[in-house]
């Protein structure tokens, strides 16, 4: 373990970072003539000043995503560590909170850049969101303090204190870190449904502009969504490491790694189209125009490309499983379901990322008969696509079930009946969600998306009861085997990257599309964009600065794989017949 000492640039260089974004916050930029107001804009010569503010600010919301994320299942691991006294979890645990350190310090320095280029290029919307937001400024500086401190114990601390104290010291860390990100949402969803304020802008009430309308909504989002981000880094980590491990040892404990952070980031990919629809919801119920825009006007395209990343995740995750299979004796059994699954994630693929309307030509559309095919268009709509991912979340609980299940055998005397009632539960989920979605076309629209409540219930109530049964159905269940970690393909390793860059890109575009929705103004309704960017970008501009963030993403975090992997290597000493071993040797000792 790296000692302090060689690291205490990384304890000092965010709280320096802090210190220096106070004092500009406080402070009139040097540059300005005394006598001149400040403009509400500025400009770079070579590049657009929102293009570099899209790009800082990506960059620290995929790492502040990545640094909120790691100590939550780390936490949890250790903690399974410790009640089981498996050292296993506890060696994992370490391995993931080493990526931390790093991580935490490019994302304070991405912050401080973004705070800089906020108040360098966009200086009156800066003013406008201090005079709304300032009573909340001291506590999160506070809160990032009291990170930093808990963050260093606790990675330093590791075996070094008891295990209640380091897991309180985890706890903390977590509860702050979700404190910290409360905060920054209020800044940035009041800009999206601003709230608290009269008609000229200026706040009657503090509470409510932080309790706007999306802001838990986008709380509970960021938090399901951050851990399945971070499951992915982390997966993408352990697959990095596995690729480059020279011993079987090595390769099984990063295989294990690279499995533990997929099952969280699966786990948590699950109900974050459920969170999804919250915040859908809400956008509509502020301003039905946002939600028009959103689904049905500017963006619609979007949510199609959106939708085959989505479509992408879940193929790719089921993909991993069934590779992993390979490790698992008695998986065999299960082999040929393979194949059924595999055909209903592809047409639930299918209809969720048909488009409703067709981009076409003059002709095309006059063979239709209108932007909607003919045929294709029922496919298009709400219902069919709420039924097709209900459908897929459900089929990818199957393949984690059929993964849990692989090497045991249940010895319970009601086995079998266990096994149809939870067969039962699935068909009568599957019915009636698949009924709902046929119900929807005759009904109003008002109806039809109060339908999606119901269907979400239903499946949220399919997983947890069977897990429950399965729980107690393989309770003491007779092995076919150990699972032989470190047997699996290669092709399983590249699946853990493709899931952690799409996890990355879908990220960036659904950044794109939250700010993006408000158009030409900064505060919806409020503040309006009178600079030269004041428009929206194309979805090509757009995916393709969001693919050069992902690019710069990964590059910083395969620096932090780099240094992270430093710890774990010996000292490093001169080969024999170098210049450092004659210099050593010639040089005069203490007797001479």
């Amino acid at each position: 373990m790296l000692t302090i000492d060689r690291r205490s640039w990384l304890l000092r260089l965010p709280l320096g970072i802090l210190v220096l974004v106070l004092v500009a916050l406080c402070s009139e930029p040097v540059w300005a003539a005394p006598q001149e107001a400040d403009p509400e804009y500025r400009a770079l010569p070579f590049i657009s000043s929102r293009v570099l503010m899209w790009a800082v600010a990506e960059l620290h919301l995929m790492f502040a995503a990545f640094v909120l994320a790691v100590p939550i299942f780390a936490l949890v691991i250790e903690f399974i560590g410790y009640k089981t006294g498996d050292k296993r979890y506890d060696q994992l645990a370490y391995d993931f909170t080493k990526l931390l350190s790093v991580s935490f310090s490019f994302t304070a320095t991405l912050g401080a850049l973004l705070t800089f280029a906020l108040i360098v290029f966009y200086p009156a919307l800066t003013q406008y969101l201090v005079k709304i937001f300032s009573w909340t400024f001291l506590p999160y500086v506070l809160l990032f303090f009291l990170e930093a401190f808990f963050l260093y114990a606790y990675y330093y601390g590791w075996g070094k204190l008891s295990p209640r104290l380091h897991l309180f010291l985890g706890l903390m860390l977590n509860i702050v870190g979700t404190a910290i990100m409360f905060i920054a949402n209020a800044w940035l969803t009041f800009m999206n449904t601003p709230n608290g304020i009269d008609e000229m802008g200026n706040l009657t009430n503090i509470w409510e502009a932080i309790n706007n309308y999306i802001w838990m909504p986008i709380n509970i989002h960021r938090i399901i969504a951050n851990v399945a981000f971070g499951g992915a880094i982390g997966a993408a980590y352990g697959a990095f490491k596995f690729l480059g491990a020279k011993t079987l040892e090595a390769r099984a404990h990063y295989d294990w790694m690279g499995y533990i952070g997929i099952f969280v980031a699966i786990c948590a990919l699950l109900p974050l189209p459920f969170a999804g629809y919250w915040l859908g919801v809400e956008i509509y119920a502020y301003d039905q125009s946002l939600g028009i825009t959103l689904m049905g006007g500017t963006f619609s395209w979007l949510f199609i490309v959106q939708a085959v990343l989505i479509g992408n995740l879940f193929l790719a995750a089921n993909y991993y499983l069934w590779l992993s299979m390979a490790r698992i004796p008695g998986a065999e059994r299960f082999r040929g379901f393979i194949k059924y699954l595999l055909g209903i994630i592809t047409l639930c693929f299918i209809v969720w990322a048909t488009p409703h309307s067709l981009v076409a030509t003059v002709e095309e559309a006059r063979a239709m008969g209108g932007s909607h095919h003919p045929i294709l268009n029922v496919l298009g709509v709400m219902s069919a696509k709420n039924t097709a991912v209900n459908l897929l979340i459900l089929t990818t609980y199957v393949s984690f079930l059929l993964y849990r299940r692989a090497n045991k055998e249940a010895i319970v005397s009601w086995a079998k009946t266990g096994n149809w009632v939870q067969f039962g539960i699935f068909a009568a989920v599957v019915i009636y969600v698949v009924f709902l979605g046929v119900y929807g076309y005759f009904v109003d629209a008002q109806t039809r998306i109060g339908l999606s409540r119901p269907q979400v219930m239903s499946v949220l109530f399919a997983m947890v009861s069977v897990t429950v049964i399965d729980i107690f159905l393989f309770k003491n269940a007779k092995s076919r085997g150990e699972i032989v970690w470190g047997k699996i393909s290669a092709r399983s390793q590249y699946a853990l990257f493709f899931l952690a860059i799409t996890f990355t890109w879908l990220m960036g575009l659904m950044g794109y599309v939250r700010a993006g929705m408000r158009q030409h103004w900064h505060v919806y309704g409020v503040m309006r964009d009178t600079s030269v960017d004041a428009f929206t970008p194309t979805l090509g501009f757009a995916g393709g600065v969001v693919s050069a963030i992902v690019i710069v993403f990964f590059l910083l975090i395969a620096i932090v794989f780099f240094l992270a992997g430093l710890s774990g290597r010996k000292d490093w000493e001169p080969k024999s017949g170098s210049r450092w071993v004659r210099a050593k040797a010639s040089a005069p000792t203490e007797d001479s």
